[in-house]
């Protein structure tokens, strides 16, 4: 596994996480703009509802995604490198992001 930079709060990405991120971005992005689309058309509620919800789960699962790319290399690099404070600092987006 390629060492991951993880100092000054930047990351580099290798060329296959960084695609297989912003494909997913994108899709989303496409999903908000179907959203907007029906609300600007009169949908009815429960559609747009659906469709925020499946929004929500691809939001959800990138999250997913972007934590543990951050936990096998960032945290697990700084643990090994005698750095604690990386704990401390996912404990903490874990909380905002189970909020």
């Amino acid at each position: 596994m390629e060492e991951a930079s993880c100092c000054h709060k930047t990351k580099e990405r290798s060329e296959k996480e960084y695609k297989d991120l912003i494909h997913r971005l994108n899709r989303i992005e496409g999903q908000i703009r179907g959203i907007k689309g029906m609300l600007e058309k009169d949908a009815y509620c429960p559609d747009i509802l659906v469709q925020v919800a499946a929004a929500n789960a691809a939001l959800n699962s990138f999250n997913k995604v972007l934590l543990a790319n951050h936990i096998r290399t960032c945290v697990a690099h700084d643990i090994r490198d005698g750095k604690d404070e990386v704990i401390d600092e996912l404990v903490t987006t874990l909380q905002k992001l189970m909020k």
